[in-house]
């Protein structure tokens, strides 16, 4: 049974629409991403399913638990990241996570958790003198600390620099291998791809397409393009006669190889038979980003 099941959800602020009919599940011990723009209407999703906004139609159920009429007991079994959450300046780690525990029945251990966030050395420190990403680790921290079933992470690695970003993917993972269901929001195309199993896209409200990120990928072009640099001449009448090839063309010093399936592995053995050396060798294949401009219509900024 699905952890998480949105079916219609609808919700509009005056007369502007929201989330228009908006349909998904969450399978248990999955991660789960929510990729579009701002003002897709991601965060206001996730809002319906934590209980923290009223939906204006649609059902929700999580953990087989409506998100309003059972929002104390869904709070213990939840754990929320927000996209947007501050703690007094004064406030030391410890002193944090030791208040948030007191929140739960069954909280987690708190230096275990600290030891896993790689946070153990700065117990003691303030929040206002932690780094971006240690304060992000803590904001992870603080919805892990009642040992949730599921945990909702909002633009998770927002503001974060391209190292303390890795870093915080890697922690994901490790998160979710201790069993933790994970529903993932952003509008990061690297974070969707490296770290979710499925991924729903929104746009405008809507639900363009619900996939695998290797399945929303392979909805746009499946072919690749092969760059390189010869060592020396190449007979490009043999190269495109070989299977899988569709295209050669020569860009200055350059040869670029358009294929499909096999053509890597053609192309390379190719060259090997003819001692021909690849120099410079790139294979360029769609991508999520690309995916998203098929579905929309546009890029996601």
């Amino acid at each position: 049974m699905p952890v998480i099941e949105v079916e219609r959800l609808h919700k509009r602020y005056g007369g502007k629409i929201a989330v228009d009919d908006v349909s998904f599940s969450v399978e248990r011990g999955e991660i789960f991403g929510i990729l579009g723009p701002n003002g897709a209407g991601k965060t206001t999703t996730v809002e319906c399913l934590e209980g923290l906004r009223v939906a204006d139609g649609g059902t929700l159920s999580v953990l087989g638990l409506d998100p309003r009429e059972d929002r104390h007991e869904l709070r213990q079994r939840v754990g929320i990241q927000l996209q947007e959450s501050q703690l007094p300046d004064r406030l030391r780690v410890r002193e944090a996570i030791d208040l948030y525990a007191s929140f739960y029945r069954e909280p987690a251990d708190p230096e275990k958790l600290l030891a896993t966030l790689g946070l153990a050395d700065k117990r003691d420190t303030a929040y206002k003198n932690l780094s971006g990403g240690q304060k992000q680790r803590l904001s992870i921290a603080l919805a892990l600390v009642g040992s949730p079933e599921i945990a909702v992470l909002d633009e998770l690695t927002t503001g974060l620099d391209p190292q303390a970003r890795r870093d915080t993917w890697e922690l994901i993972e490790a998160v979710r291998d201790q069993g933790v269901t994970i529903l993932l929001v952003t509008h990061f195309m690297e974070e969707a791809e490296r770290l979710c199993d499925r991924i729903a896209v929104i746009d405008s409200g809507r639900v363009a397409a619900i996939d695998t990120p290797a399945g929303l990928v392979g909805r746009v072009d499946d072919e690749q393009r092969i760059r390189f640099r010869p060592s020396a001449p190449v007979d490009l009448a043999r190269l495109k006669a070989l299977p899988d090839v569709l295209k050669v063309e020569r860009r200055g010093g350059q040869l670029v190889v358009t294929g499909r399936g096999n053509a890597l592995h053609t192309v390379t053995s190719f060259l090997a038979r003819n001692q021909v050396i690849a120099g410079e060798l790139r294979v360029d294949q769609a991508n999520l980003d690309d995916a998203f401009v098929a579905l929309t219509g546009r890029k996601l900024d």
